[in-house]
């Protein structure tokens, strides 16, 4: 979708200052805000392309004006709401007011390791993939309204197909919680001209991955 979280190419928000040492978390609650969203990610509650979406979906404001892990907090209590798992009485008051839903598993102990390590998103191919390396590709001047994961600064240009990456499951499909719909997946090479303009360094290029449905042939 077309938000503010889509800043590449943007300009205006100065630049970026990295804070010297900084720790893993800056209060207690970071951490917590951590695990309750693993744990219900491993429960089923929702998958990656959801809760990325669910960030894309706060408004400008407060994205800009939210620190990391208030991002997580903010997503994951939408999507509780959104998903039917709590309401908004029950967050604000901080316990169940009703009987809660059941989901496919909980965290435990045990299985903190696991829960932790991003399992496979490749799937078995539908169909032959539609391009080769070394292919001139447009990518679609496309603005869904839910998630994508074809970059705004992206759209509408043209690169050359650089690698086939193999077939995984298609994040704008997982997103609206519809069935995976395995894409192609490619790495596409720009140059920074055709990106940026005449004023981008000579020497510039550009990689992004891109899912088939976002390109056709230049």
């Amino acid at each position: 979708m077309d938000g503010i979280h889509d800043m590449g190419g943007m300009h205006g928000f100065g630049k970026v200052e990295p804070e010297p040492n900084e720790p893993v978390f800056h209060a207690a609650w970071e951490a917590h805000c951590l695990a309750i969203n693993r744990a219900m990610s491993y429960a089923g509650a929702f998958n990656i392309d959801q809760s990325r979406a669910a960030i894309e979906e706060l408004p400008p404001d407060v994205y800009l004006t939210s620190s990391y892990y208030k991002k997580w907090a903010l997503r994951l209590e939408n999507l509780l709401v959104k998903l039917g798992l709590a309401d908004a009485e029950e967050i604000k008051s901080g316990h169940a007011l009703h009987p809660g839903k059941a989901l496919k598993r909980k965290l435990n102990v045990a299985d903190v390791p696991a829960s932790l390590t991003r399992g496979s998103y490749a799937r078995p191919a539908q169909a032959p993939a539609r391009f080769v390396p070394g292919d001139r590709v447009r990518t679609k001047n496309i603005h869904p309204a839910t998630h994508t994961r074809l970059p705004r600064y992206a759209r509408g240009h043209v690169g050359v197909i650089e690698s086939l990456r193999g077939c995984h499951v298609f994040p704008d499909s997982a997103a609206l919680g519809k069935s995976e719909n395995p894409q192609w997946l490619y790495t596409v090479l720009f140059e920074g001209r055709e990106l940026w303009g005449d004023g981008a360094e000579p020497s510039l290029r550009i990689s992004i991955e891109a899912f088939e449905p976002y390109l056709e042939p230049a």
